[in-house]
């Protein structure tokens, strides 16, 4: 039995974090319905929308009255719903939580924006990396002078993906306890702000600057990624004395006086510039037969091709291959249900007929 087994989800077929949250649910084994929008792609399969694995696809055009009770149908044995409209269209569809709540009053409607559901940017357009710029979240994303980018759509949508479906589940739990729904208002710039607070909190007990490349886990020489002789990268952050004692020992540095101060900020850009030297007399692989495995706090820096064929995420099952297309399996694991393997993609609408049925409708909503 999967873990979410009994719940089901109603999404809103969108972009970005809305359908990674569905994706997160459906891996955990929820009935994940997403409503698609009739188009080109209707009946034809598309491998490459990892977002949807796992999930039944029904085809609705949502400006027509029909499709609209069809969606209120199907909402009547949901516990969730997802949608990452920008705030109002769902009302103007006759979609809004007022009138879904109606429905079904312990229905959990989740909203997933960029800006939130309030405040003076509610209505502009935008994407991941503006709602990171503006919540302070992109700032120590790259080196003093250089341009801040981030890993493209982790800290916002797939951050803010991770922030909706906790909001999600907590809001089922209680609504079977209470028989009351919620509304979930998860705006990017708020949950990328919010992860913000474990390096906050580094900040504060430290005396960190705010300043780029001058901080405990962004400036120091042994908490840095090094371009090695072959150009592949590797990454170090030996930040406990044990562990910078390990790598330095390792690396036969013990002794070098330019490294024996680990914690002086004023020698740290000369610390990292020598760290350089050494780390570029010698390919990547061979750093990796010295270090990787040990306390040094050490690891190769993979795309994801490499990480796929990493020993370590061969051994623990972490990638896929289906159809031909690349993919993480579901995470985290649960010991009692082990790891289930990656579901398909439905091709847009395969479900419609059933999910039209078990919402009464017939063929009426198509």
């Amino acid at each position: 039995m999967s873990v979410l087994q009994g719940v089901r989800v109603v999404e809103i077929a969108g972009i970005g974090p809305g359908p990674f949250c569905g994706m997160l649910l459906a891996d955990l084994g929820a009935d994940v319905i997403v409503v698609e929008r009739p188009g080109p792609l209707a009946g034809r399969a598309r491998p490459g929308e990892i977002v949807h694995r796992g999930k039944r696809s029904i085809v609705l055009d949502l400006k027509r009255p029909e499709s609209v009770e069809v969606v209120l149908g199907l909402l009547e044995r949901a516990d969730a719903l997802i949608e990452g409209m920008r705030p109002g269209v769902m009302e103007r569809l006759g979609l809004g939580p007022d009138i879904c709540l109606a429905r079904r009053p312990s229905l959990v409607y989740g909203r997933m924006t960029g800006w939130g559901q309030s405040g003076p940017l509610a209505q502009a357009a935008g994407h991941d990396s503006n709602y990171t710029a503006l919540s302070g979240a992109l700032w120590y994303a790259s080196p003093p002078g250089e341009a801040p980018v981030a890993p493209p759509t982790l800290v916002g949508d797939v951050g803010g993906a991770l922030y909706l479906a906790v909001g999600l589940l907590a809001g089922i739990l209680r609504a079977r306890l209470s028989g009351q729904g919620d509304v979930v208002d998860a705006a990017i710039v708020d949950t990328s702000a919010h992860m913000m607070n474990l390096l906050l909190g580094v900040v504060a007990r430290s005396g960190d600057p705010y300043a780029r490349g001058a901080g405990t886990l962004d400036g120091a020489h042994w908490a840095h990624s090094y371009c090695c002789a072959d150009g592949g990268w590797i990454n170090v952050a030996a930040l406990e004395r044990q562990f910078y004692a390990e790598l330095m020992a390792r690396m036969g540095l013990a002794g070098d006086p330019r490294f024996a101060a680990q914690t002086e900020r004023d020698r740290w850009s000369d610390q990292r510039r020598a760290l350089a030297e050494v780390f570029a007399t010698k390919p990547r692989d061979e750093w990796c037969r010295l270090l990787e495995g040990t306390d040094a706090c050490f690891a190769p820096v993979n795309d994801p091709g490499e990480a796929a064929r990493h020993p370590h995420l061969a051994a623990r099952g972490t990638y896929t291959e289906s159809h031909g297309v690349l993919q993480a399996k579901a995470a985290p694991r649960f010991k009692r249900n082990g790891q289930p393997e990656v579901a398909q993609v439905p091709v847009p609408g395969q479900h419609t007929i059933e999910l039209l049925a078990e919402a009464g409708l017939g063929t009426a909503g198509q």
